[in-house]
């Protein structure tokens, strides 16, 4: 069942090239992270672009039950009205975070240092997920949280009195939980010091930047960075637009990869360098991605992505590559179907651990579309079939997460035979927009069964 409603089962199937301009919505993760900074500042911050899926709607509320006034002003435009760094109040009731991964651990993060209490829960797909990964470090800072067996949701949230600063080194590359203890260094007195082992997407620390904290940021002569953050900063409101989500953006340029005679063009896509992995990798298989009009909007780089039908080849994919693409393996998976050769994907563990265990999800749907892969705990092989070779047919399980709905689904644009996904409810929780923007392109995906 999806999380909001009666499961949605749909079916994409090959119908001609896809051809026109792809507007895709605002970067999830720059949204999330808009709305908690501008809780956090004094002052109005005003958003334009907002991504308004269900996701980032889930933590504006969150960021409201806190204490901030939160409005929508417009079509992606909202404005927020802080209440400072330490100035939450205790919510009066269940913080429920849907389908969120980042939003309930970043909003974590921003309230343990603050003496209040707060229950979090979400949906069934989030409460099979580990927070020990985040209630760890914030245990650090003097916070305390009780949930169900392995940390799970529903969780409560006791923020510490008497925060302290801390020197934590992450155990995995994850922006997740860099963030929560950015974050809640925020209201920690003295110098909080985080050391990640490969960098990963730094939202946090440009936007840390934008709205006033003094941090520094290095990289290690062993790899990874090092970031240092001043607590107690008065942060202030400002006005920023959020660029356009390379995850979404993943989706159509890979249907138009795979789809014969297609040419779609996709402008203000974020190029983030944390964020690009996927572009690289494309382009590595022989992909015919153009970048064009290269530009900065709301302090990130961004460009129009031009992508055109390519002969793909199998390619190894550098496991240090990982942080940069990690949501984005799904659609390169079934992208990789379709390229001559075999795909490797190493490194990518972190993946049993999203709203689904992604590896098997994937490697079970792409074996109920006629493709070969092998997988270990943190690999997945991908044995392509060439183009227009992925024979299709199957039904695959979602287990309630969007980005195996919509990888499928561009799978079935291309396959031999109509590929059909069990739910594709949960898509509105990052890309609301999807089937609509699909079907401007020449996409067939519709709520109905195989033929």
């Amino acid at each position: 069942m999806s999380a909001h409603g009666q499961p949605i089962p749909l079916t994409a199937r090959a119908r001609g090239p896809l051809r026109g301009e792809a507007v895709i919505p605002g970067d999830k993760s720059v949204s999330h992270r808009a709305l908690i900074f501008g809780a956090l500042s004094l002052g109005e911050t005003r958003i334009a672009g907002l991504l308004e899926g269900q996701d980032v709607l889930d933590t504006a509320r969150a960021m409201a039950a806190f204490g901030a006034q939160v409005e929508r002003t417009g079509e992606g435009a909202w404005s927020v009205r802080g209440v400072g760094v330490g100035g939450f109040a205790e919510p009066e009731d269940v913080i429920d975070c849907g389908n969120s991964g980042t939003g309930v651990r970043l909003i974590m993060g921003a309230m343990a240092t603050t003496a209040i209490s707060a229950c979090f829960t979400g949906d069934a797909s989030l409460r099979k997920r580990p927070m020990g990964r985040i209630t760890e470090p914030l245990a650090l800072f003097g916070a305390e949280s009780r949930g169900r067996r392995g940390g799970r949701l529903p969780l409560v949230l006791t923020g510490a009195a008497d925060p302290v600063p801390v020197s934590y080194r992450l155990p995995m590359a994850s922006a997740q939980v860099k963030s929560a203890v950015l974050l809640a260094g925020l209201n920690a007195p003295g110098i909080t010091e985080v050391i990640e082992p490969e960098a990963t997407r730094d939202h946090t620390e440009r936007m840390l930047a934008g709205f006033g904290a003094t941090l520094e940021s290095e990289a290690l002569p062993e790899g990874g960075r090092r970031i240092l953050l001043t607590g107690q900063p008065e942060l202030t409101g400002r006005t920023l637009a959020v660029p356009r989500d390379p995850s979404s953006a993943a989706f159509p340029i890979c249907a138009a990869l795979i789809v014969e005679g297609s040419e779609v063009r996709l402008p203000g896509i974020a190029m983030n360098p944390t964020r690009t992995g996927l572009i690289a990798t494309l382009q590595e298989m022989g992909a015919d991605l153009a970048l064009e009009n290269a530009r900065e909007e709301g302090g990130e780089p961004t460009a129009d992505v031009v992508a055109r039908f390519s002969a793909l080849r199998g390619v190894e994919v550098p496991p240090e590559r990982a942080p940069s693409m990690i949501d984005e393996y799904p659609v390169l998976a079934v992208a990789a179907a379709f390229a001559e050769g075999k795909t490797v994907m190493r490194g990518i563990g972190e993946l049993r651990v999203k709203e689904s265990d992604r590896i098997d999800a994937v490697a079970r749907g792409l074996e109920a579309c006629g493709v070969q892969v092998e997988e270990t705990e943190d690999s997945l092989t991908v044995h392509g079939l060439g183009a227009g070779g992925m024979p299709g047919g199957g039904t695959v399980a979602t287990h309630l997460d969007h980005r195996i709905a919509m990888s499928f689904l561009v799978g079935g644009l291309a396959s031999r035979r109509p590929v059909s996904v069990d739910d594709g409810g949960p898509i509105a929780t990052s890309f609301p927009d999807f089937r609509p923007l699909m079907a401007r392109l020449g996409a067939e995906i519709g709520e109905m069964a195989p033929a």
